[in-house]
């Protein structure tokens, strides 16, 4: 009894000082820029409808409601909407559930016992063969009746269940940041798919001003040419010119309806289902001027797919060390205490009460390579994650820098745009007022009505793409979800 009481004391001591095995994980150094030239403080300044200059605040956070940064109450409804009824966001929560609970079935019983009890009867005839009886002797039919209950624990002398604990916690961290990325993309995808909207309903208001402008102008010469002042080669080619600026709508329509049944969908909607989802106009949205930028050094703490990686990477490193745990002996104590009889009602008495204890080391002396060869595989899937998330950084850098400079080349190539939208138009009113006089070829209106129709088109896409790469700079930097207050949990 003295040496049960021994081993037992070695085995409680190893137990509660075993180590941990496997790999620890530890973050990569991470560079203090985003790109290779520096950073403009402001962008260039346009005499024109958002051509507003925007300032980059380096290290000022970014707000948990980005998108509240274009003052726009019909943005703001949408967003809520598709944050309420989005099933993959809807997806993303249940599944964040489901690794959460996954963790508690484990959390709950790695550190104790398990314990459980059972009451049992059975009617049993035994063979005589069994108790070494002679051939012939009549076999006893008896009842049995059983009630007990059974403690069984296995130490976690080398980590293995500490390990596999750690994993599943890692799952949960990389489900949670995985929501938060489907949180970011859907509300970048609801802004962009606004911004695109608003974009083609100028287009096409815009080429319904020029095929307008163009009828008026066709109108004109077929009264000209009934007096003989100008030919029929004039009119024909301005109905040429009519014709061609006409076939332009049905791809712009095609577009914007497909555009609006992508928000409904963003939304959690059918497409037939617009209620509540006024048109947008550019005009609506205002371009933010101040730009929170985060250091560098802060990236990785915010931006949810980076977290997601480095929870993978956790989860690997975990499961090192349970394929290593497994290369060693298992121990276990077992025991149980409870009441046995042959009739029910002599259950519990004192003559009928049984139990035991004992323990039991299981090591693995031959597998065939099995063990080794899965911890090798899980060392290659650690190596792999390790890849997979110095990609996901690189990425995510590279995104920061390309929606900076994307920035910077928008505000120029608005500048641009206004410009050649302002000359282009005072061309086609010279030349208008000239061809009334008679002092220019028709061919010249023509040609400038070309060149008007494609810079006014291009000034609107480039007002556009100044506030969609915004929402990209904002989606980029993470999107500011740690800034929003935690949600309160669902039973």
């Amino acid at each position: 009894m003295g040496n049960t009481k021994k081993s037992l004391i070695v085995l409680l001591t190893l137990a509660l000082g075993g180590c941990a095995t496997g790999p620890a994980w530890q973050a990569p150094a991470l560079p203090e820029a985003y790109g290779a030239g520096p950073l403009l403080d402001r962008t260039v300044v346009t005499d024109a409808a958002g051509g507003a200059a925007q300032r980059f605040m380096a290290g000022k956070d970014i707000p948990a409601q980005w998108w509240s940064l274009f003052k726009s109450d019909g943005l703001d409804r949408l967003i809520r909407i598709a944050l309420a009824q989005n099933p993959t966001l809807m997806a993303a929560q249940a599944t964040l559930r489901e690794a959460q609970e996954n963790y508690n079935a484990l959390a709950g019983s790695e550190y104790y016992p398990d314990v459980s009890a059972g009451v049992s009867s059975k009617r049993l005839k035994s063979s005589p063969a069994a108790a070494g009886m002679p051939a012939g002797t009549k076999g006893t039919v008896f009842d049995l009746h059983n009630a007990s209950v059974n403690v069984a624990y296995t130490f976690d002398i080398f980590g293995g269940g500490r390990r596999e604990l750690e994993a599943l916690k890692a799952q949960v961290e990389y489900q949670r940041f995985q929501l938060e990325a489907s949180y970011l993309s859907l509300t970048a995808n609801v802004v962009t798919t606004v911004v695109r909207e608003a974009s083609l309903r100028e287009q096409l208001a815009a080429l319904g001003d020029i095929v307008v402008s163009q009828e008026k102008h066709l109108g004109m010469l077929d009264k000209q040419m009934a007096l003989g002042g100008v030919s029929r080669t004039e009119v024909l080619a301005q109905r040429a010119q009519l014709e061609q600026t006409r076939a332009t709508l049905p791809p712009v329509e095609k577009e914007l309806a497909m555009v609006r049944h992508q928000l409904m969908v963003l939304m959690g909607r059918f497409p037939a289902d617009e209620a509540g989802t006024a048109p947008f106009e550019l005009s609506s949205m205002t371009l933010p001027e101040e730009i929170p930028i985060a250091l560098p050094s802060s990236l990785v703490a915010q931006r949810p797919d980076i977290r997601a990686a480095e929870a993978l990477l956790k989860a690997a490193s975990a499961r090192v060390g349970v394929a290593t745990a497994n290369l060693y002996p298992q121990i276990t104590l077992s025991g149980s205490y409870g009441s046995q009889a042959g009739r029910a009602s002599d259950l519990f008495n004192a003559n009928s009460m049984v139990w035991n204890i004992g323990a039991g080391v299981v090591q693995p002396i031959f597998n065939g390579g099995r063990l080794r060869a899965q911890r090798r595989a899980s060392l290659a899937a650690f190596d792999a994650a390790s890849a997979q998330f110095r990609q996901v950084v690189l990425v995510s850098y590279a995104n920061v820098a390309d929606a900076l400079r994307a920035l910077e080349a928008d505000a120029r190539s608005l500048k641009a745009q206004a410009d050649a939208e302002a000359a282009a138009r005072d061309s086609l009113e010279m030349i208008q007022k000239q061809l009334d006089v008679g002092a220019v070829n028709y061919v010249l209106l023509l040609n400038a009505e070309r060149q008007y129709q494609q810079a006014r088109i291009s000034l609107i896409q480039a007002r556009a793409a100044r506030l969609a790469d915004t929402a990209a700079l904002f989606q980029a930097l993470g999107g500011g979800w740690w800034n929003r207050p935690p949600e309160k949990s669902k039973e």
